[in-house]
């Protein structure tokens, strides 16, 4: 039975007795080569499980996102290195394929987090980041669904939600930014209009990791055609072409909501067009969901 369809009190207790091991033996194991760092909503679970079916990718034990970086930072690098496959798996992938192996995790929030590029670029000097963009207008209203849905959120009235924003993230940036122990639940789960800002974030993580390592994804894209989309993220990883290709499922959906009150819509399409049009310096054209 795989690990995602046991019973929760179950799991846990799985994932404790891996974590413990794992932190025992972090010294044979792996280091993630890229990570997946967002968007939220934006199909980063998609895009792990078709590269987690690449024949010399080696996904992290047990989680698609482990969160170190994020909001597990005081666990310690030896929790971290205890998720990931062993130096031995490694060198079995390399001896079967004749290229390094690689392994690598997906935590959306670490592109949204103000310590984790500091962090990502001091722990994984040398590792690439692929980073999923979405129409932001769809990608905020999908949030608050998806929020709500995991009563994460109270307010089940989306305008309603994006009015409280301002408020439930006062001063949360600047107080996650300072001090490295601090948690905002409203900062991780309640950011619905601001998270679509892309390019003010990615700016910030190219400040720390340099922005040669880093790889936008139009979500659009790749769920309407993935392979190249799919190609062209494993020549940036260096991947070996020609390899297996995995089988491209969406994964993570939602039942489809209700449509957005169209004035809303309206107002937060033009509030987006000056952070899309930053956007394009990233993706090297408009994005799609401008092209419309």
């Amino acid at each position: 039975m795989h690990v995602r369809n046991l019973p929760a009190p179950v799991k846990r207790v799985v994932h404790l007795g891996s974590r413990s091991f794992g932190r025992l033996t972090a010294e044979s194991r792996m280091l993630p080569s890229f990570l997946i760092c967002g968007g939220q909503r934006c199909g980063t679970t998609s895009l792990y499980r078709a590269l987690a079916a690449h024949p010399v990718v080696l996904k992290a034990v047990l989680h698609k996102g482990v969160h170190y970086f994020d909001t597990s930072y005081q666990r310690g690098p030896e929790w971290y290195r205890g998720h990931f496959p062993t130096l031995r798996s490694a060198e079995r992938i390399a001896e079967r394929h004749g290229v390094r192996a690689q392994t690598f995790e997906s935590s959306p929030y670490y592109m949204y987090h103000p310590q984790a590029a500091a962090r990502i670029a001091r722990d994984l000097p040398y590792a690439r980041l692929v980073v999923l963009v979405r129409d932001p207008v769809e990608r905020a209203y999908s949030q608050h669904h998806h929020e709500v849905a995991r009563a994460y959120e109270s307010e089940r009235d989306f305008g309603a939600a994006l009015a409280l924003e301002p408020a439930r993230l006062h001063r949360q940036e600047e107080r996650l930014a300072l001090d490295p122990t601090y948690y905002s639940f409203a900062h991780q789960h309640h950011a619905y209009r601001s998270r679509g800002e892309y390019a003010r974030y990615l700016s910030v993580v190219a400040q720390h990791v340099g922005r040669e390592r880093i790889h936008v994804v139009e979500s659009e894209r790749f769920f309407s055609d993935p392979e190249p989309v799919y190609d062209e993220v494993c020549a940036f990883l260096g991947l070996p072409a020609g390899l297996e290709r995995p089988v491209f499922e969406q994964h993570n959906a939602r039942p489809r909501q209700a449509d957005m009150d169209p004035g809303l819509r309206r107002d937060l399409y033009a509030y987006y067009q000056s952070h899309d049009e930053a956007l394009a310096g990233w993706l090297g054209h408009t994005p799609v969901w401008r092209r419309r």
